[in-house]
């Protein structure tokens, strides 16, 4: 049975390729290259996490090669000069890390992600200790879940609570992950409760509802108590 929402630990990678402090420039190079990463938890002790290179912060070096004066225009500006002669990944990381929790939804990672910037986050424990990492593109596999096992869930924990029978008759239908329900209902007030909750539901792209009052009176309030 799947949760919802999913959590960080459902999609992250566990398998994930660290650096310590004393790492030097190459290496983060080539670990970056070997493992097709983007950036690298910096760890010390018995993995916690104390840093990220990126490689933005690898890059300032080459941009500090190219900043003399340029010939047609002004000189140029290094967005941080301590970093651009930095040799270690303990110079060049970004600390404290940004990092996430196993338990984390999928939609906080997101955000945090959003708001960042970045690309990647360590996943750490409530030790700051490594248990891997997750990426743009795990927080995108929930869009491959299958159109039966989306419209399963939807009808388990959003139709058969909101719209139950026999007072309501409502079918859903999946196609490429838009959610289409259909059918009629006693109260439409809920209408837009429903459409929240699918939703809400992970691999949903989108929602349609076609959804009318069984009896126009109780859609309107006429003749509630």
């Amino acid at each position: 049975m799947h949760r919802t929402p999913h959590i960080v630990s459902d999609v992250m990678t566990q398998t994930v390729v660290s650096v310590g402090r004393q790492a030097p420039f190459k290496e983060l190079v080539q670990l970056m290259q070997d493992w097709q990463v983007s950036a690298l938890p910096v760890v010390e002790g018995e993995g916690r996490v104390v840093g990220v290179v990126s490689e933005a912060d690898l890059l300032r070096r080459e941009e500090a090669r190219d900043g003399g004066p340029d010939r047609c225009t002004q000189p140029r500006r290094i967005a941080d000069p301590a970093k651009a002669g930095a040799v270690t990944a303990e110079a060049l990381m970004t600390s404290p890390a940004l990092t996430t929790r196993p338990g984390a939804t999928l939609a906080e990672a997101a955000r945090t992600m959003a708001r960042a910037q970045v690309k990647r986050l360590p996943v750490v424990d409530e030790l700051g200790l490594l248990q891997g990492v997750v990426s743009r593109a795990d927080l995108l596999k929930v869009f491959l879940r299958g159109d039966e096992e989306i419209a399963e869930e939807v009808r388990r924990e959003v139709v058969s609570r909101l719209f139950p029978p026999p007072s309501s008759v409502l079918r859903v239908d999946v196609r490429e992950g838009v959610v289409k329900l259909v059918g009629r209902i006693r109260d439409t007030a809920l209408v837009p409760v429903a459409a929240r909750l699918v939703r809400a539901v992970e691999g949903v792209v989108d929602v349609e509802v076609e959804l009318s009052a069984d009896r126009p009176e109780e859609a309107s309030g006429a003749g509630r108590p």
